[in-house]
């Protein structure tokens, strides 16, 4: 399992160039989700499949690009991924990420065994989980590997996404309710970045609620909710849908999405109060 992790650096360092060196503009085309892509997302997305595709051990891949999921005859592995979360931003300059999800026997949460996150920023990090979370920076030269990132029962960050005119009034009252508490306003709208920033400071809430125009949510289940939840979980922290643990839930089709919530104990347990 742990074979990945060089595999994973590896595609990272190739589209750290690519975002160095291409340009961020949109494509006349929009990815199976509905989002406008970018010429760097599609790049992005055949770095990561060609070197996935390569290896003996994977037997399919599926990616937020891609309409159908890629199988070959051989191997045990499924792996799930965004190549480029959060590439809406890039033209702004702030940080963005890949998420990959490991599955085996079959796409859907029951079967993920193991996940991992890139952070595209000033530093270029990785986060890897399996049966332990793995924390590395890329100091130039090589990855090294840092202390394992464990949140605390409690935060101070609040990263609340989607349109706030959007948002049901329990969830308003929820978002409103931490503020008071003295929570502070992190959200960038890159999934990626603001995660592992609750993850790097110990603690928060990261919420992607149903909202009018989105109340099945909007985050993806295989390539950006479920690698997250098991990472979170990892790390000490939950992540469930407002009820149910998100690692609990089934999955219909490849680019299904749901509501989700992460972060420490404390901050999920009043996302129950809220929900329930």
């Amino acid at each position: 399992m742990r074979d990945f992790i060089p595999i994973f650096q590896e595609c990272a360092l190739e589209i750290q160039k690519i975002l160095k060196t291409n340009s961020t503009d949109y494509l006349a085309g929009v990815n199976p989700s509905g989002d406008t892509q970018l010429d760097i997302d599609v790049k992005a997305d055949k770095i990561i499949e060609t070197k996935l595709l390569g290896l003996e051990c994977v037997r399919g891949i599926c990616s937020e690009e891609k309409i159908e999921a890629i199988y070959k005859k051989n191997g045990s592995y499924l792996i799930a991924y965004d190549p480029l979360d959060g590439s809406s931003i890039i033209d702004s300059n702030l940080s963005v990420g890949s998420i990959f999800g490991i599955y085996e026997g079959d796409f859907e949460a029951a079967k993920i065994i193991g996940a991992a996150y890139v952070v595209y920023g000033p530093r270029l990090e990785l986060v890897f989980a399996d049966k332990i979370l793995s924390y590395f920076i890329y100091n130039g030269d090589f990855w090294e590997e840092k202390k394992s990132l464990k949140l605390n029962q409690k935060g101070k960050i609040n990263a609340p996404g989607g349109t706030q005119k959007d948002w049901s009034n329990a969830h308003k009252n929820l978002v409103y309710s931490l503020f008071e508490k003295g929570y502070r306003l992190r959200y960038s709208g890159g999934m990626v970045p603001d995660l592992h920033q609750i993850l790097i400071k110990g603690g928060g809430l990261f919420s992607y609620p149903a909202t009018l125009n989105a109340p099945q949510g909007k985050l993806r289940k295989l390539f950006e909710v479920f690698p997250f939840a098991f990472i979170y979980e990892k790390a000490g922290g939950e992540a469930i849908d407002g009820k149910t643990r998100l690692l609990d839930l089934e999955i219909k089709s490849l680019h299904e999405s749901t509501p989700c919530f992460f972060g420490s104990s404390e901050e999920i347990n009043e996302v129950r109060k809220t929900y329930e």
